[in-house]
């Protein structure tokens, strides 16, 4: 009998899908092989970085490849627009340009790309950002899967906003904007059929005002973070791990949609795993936690927002880096750094 670990083994030294899921193997690529290879400073790794001399200027690129193109809720296009705005808001900043570019396999159907290019055009308008810049590459047919969209995005930091993902101190409140899960098993579902997606929609939307609402607390919002690959068990665990401190959230404070939930029993998934597109998790001081989340209620992006967890004290909580989870019978659980893919092509 031949018993086979779930672990990926790395003695194949080959790129794995679990490469690119935002979890542990993801942290090990870019450790192992990177960072050390483009001399990359040690420290947090966030979701933009700030333009060396211009300390105020953020920049943020990104890839999108999700399958389906279009889902319930959303497609690539406008996905690449707020996926991009979202990690320029995550570090405090609104966007002033973006750049485009379009990797197009042969065959794809024009009326398709004029769609995608219509919802990206779209979403960049409402945002209010323009597209300043760009690039189109074909490649022929089976080299790419239809249609996969790359941005850059530049923003500007609210001058009081200055949030890192080094920045949690013991006593902050974990604030989460609204409900999760939604997005990646909305994309799940409509690629498998799995009939989930007549309940349930992508929540991709732009966050940039939702964090805007939160410039008046200045200093006293700590970390920003949107969910995305990993979810909600990806961003806690980075966020401890770059600030070390112990987090704890409650089971019962988390909200999961039910569609999610049912989704994610049938399936074997933990809806702590799964991505976002549209919600935020954010650590302020302990002081103006009541004070945050009346501002994230007061526009439409954070009309759902919850406390659901806080940051333990020094010695109380066992090792910095640590996520745990406070279950609804009152018993505790590690939250885990998802390992790989377990919802592969998802953003």
């Amino acid at each position: 009998m031949t018993v086979q670990c779930p672990t990926p083994h790395h003695d194949d030294e080959v790129v794995l899908l679990g490469h690119g899921a935002g979890g542990r193997l993801t942290a090990e690529l870019l450790e192992q092989l990177v960072l050390p290879a483009l001399d990359g400073e040690p420290g947090p790794l966030e979701d933009a970085a700030l333009l060396p001399g211009y300390r105020e200027l953020v920049i943020s690129t990104d890839s999108f490849v999700v399958s389906p193109l279009f889902f319930p809720g959303g497609d690539i296009g406008s996905l690449a627009v707020h996926g991009t705005v979202n990690d320029l808001a995550m570090r405090g900043a609104w966007p002033i340009a973006l750049s485009v570019s379009l990797i197009v396999e042969e065959g794809l159907p024009l009326s398709e790309l004029r769609a995608v290019l219509g919802s990206l055009g779209k979403a960049a308008q409402a945002v209010g950002v323009p597209v300043v810049t760009g690039d189109t590459k074909v490649v022929g047919r089976g080299a790419a899967d239809r249609l996969f969209v790359n941005t850059t995005g530049v923003g500007q930091r609210h001058g009081s906003l200055h949030p890192s993902a080094a920045l949690a101190r013991p006593g902050d409140a974990v604030l989460l904007s609204g409900p999760i899960g939604l997005h990646g098993t909305t994309v799940l579902s409509t690629r498998e059929g799995l009939g989930f997606e007549s309940d349930i929609a992508s929540d991709t939307r732009p966050l940039h005002r939702l964090v805007r609402a939160l410039t008046p607390l200045g200093a006293d919002v700590h970390v920003l973070r949107d969910p995305t690959r990993g979810g909600l068990a990806a961003a806690l665990n980075e966020i401890a791990r770059d600030s070390s401190v112990a987090v704890e959230i409650e089971e019962g404070a988390v909200p999961v949609p039910g569609a999610v939930a049912a989704a994610c029993d049938l399936l074997g998934l933990d809806p702590l795993i799964v991505a976002n597109e549209g919600c935020l998790v954010a650590f302020v001081a302990a002081g103006s936690a009541e004070e945050a989340l009346g501002a994230m209620r007061s526009v439409a992006e954070g009309v759902a927002a919850v406390r659901i967890g806080e940051v333990l004290p020094e010695g109380s909580g066992g090792p910095g880096g640590r996520v745990t989870l406070r279950t609804l019978v009152g018993a505790r659980r590690i939250v885990e750094m998802p390992l790989g893919e377990q919802l592969p092509r998802i953003c």
